[in-house]
């Protein structure tokens, strides 16, 4: 039963393991140590990465990609550098309009690669093209205004845990949930599956992958609107990382880049994984030029492994009916 179970699970457990140990090694170096300071900072950055890695995941989930991830991520960042420099309740109708502005443009890819019947790599990279056109309309240069004690709400601590931290929990349980014990999220696994199969079932296919964007986008909003609490400022210039680095995450976590394997823990190791890398080259004194080059090496290596069965498993229903 234990082999069984660690067949089922080795996507999870290698990075995992990796994460662990890489995250050991990087409070073990640096120079000061295992604090809250240093777990705060590493998990602001964490949680950026993890919500953009989201953004990717529910597309990837339905075999799509979506190249406009981190368009979204920057212009919902350019939006709150405008929006969020108020006090008391006025926040509450720029945050919707942070979160709102990556849900609108995942309904729109949603809705170009359905309706337009256009390669979800092609009619995102377009749209990406436009988001991050409109983001430099909004902000030509890194500027605008955010308000502080929202900021510092959300990126310090509550009783030496880490605000980002806990959000990440929330997200990550949330998500869980909805994936596993929902029709809907059912659906997006039987999507990612087999498409012939979901139709037979009777799930429709438009309204699945418009969802599928949708919840995309909302989580670029999430993400454009935590870069704002950690930065305090609007960047329109920010995209292409988190593009490249939220496919990067969501592979190292054991999704699959083929549709519908691979669940919502796989994608937040993933993704902090990548940033412990991250981090630990930093503080090796490695050229900050030299970090792409790292990263696309991490990539390639996690798609071979994936190519090899190392990161595979069998389809996701299967698993749930057992």
């Amino acid at each position: 039963m234990t082999r069984i179970a660690l067949q089922r699970n080795i996507r999870f457990l290698i990075p995992a393991a990796a994460f662990i140990v890489l995250f050991a090694i990087y409070v073990g170096t640096h120079p000061r140590g295992f604090s809250t300071y240093v777990v705060t900072i590493w998990a602001n950055q964490g949680a950026l990465l993890v919500f953009a890695a989201f953004a990717q995941f529910f597309v990837v989930l339905v075999r799509g990609i979506d190249l406009s991830v981190g368009a979204m991520v920057a212009l919902s960042n350019v939006v709150a550098s405008h929006v969020l420099a108020g006090e008391g309740a006025m926040l509450w109708p720029g945050i919707a309009a942070v979160i709102g502005t990556g849900l609108v443009c995942g309904v729109i890819n949603g809705l170009v690669v359905t309706l337009g019947r256009i390669p979800p790599i092609i009619a995102t990279l377009a749209t990406g093209a436009v988001y991050s056109g409109i983001a430099l309309f909004l902000r030509p240069t890194p500027g605008g205004d955010v308000n502080s004690d929202l900021s510092d709400a959300l990126t310090y601590s509550i009783a030496g845990v880490p605000t980002s931290l806990i959000l990440i929990v929330v997200v990550l349980i949330a998500f869980a949930l909805i994936l596993r014990y929902t029709a809907f999220g059912l659906s997006l696994y039987g999507l990612g599956s087999s498409e012939h199969s979901a139709q037979l079932t009777g799930i429709s296919l438009l309204r699945m992958r418009i969802a599928a964007h949708a919840l995309g986008g909302l989580c670029a909003g999430m993400a454009g609107f935590y870069v704002a609490m950690v930065t305090l400022t609007g960047d329109a210039g920010i995209g292409p990382t988190y593009t490249l680095n939220s496919i990067a995450a969501i592979v190292l976590g054991g999704v699959s880049l083929s549709g519908g394997i691979g669940g919502p823990f796989g994608v937040v190791v993933g993704a902090l994984l990548l940033k412990t890398v991250a981090a630990l080259m930093f503080f090796s004194g490695l050229p900050p030029l030299a970090q792409p080059f790292f990263e696309g090496l991490i990539l390639a290596l996690a798609i071979a492994l994936g190519s090899l069965g190392i990161l595979k498993v069998r389809n996701r229903l299967k698993l749930f009916a057992q």
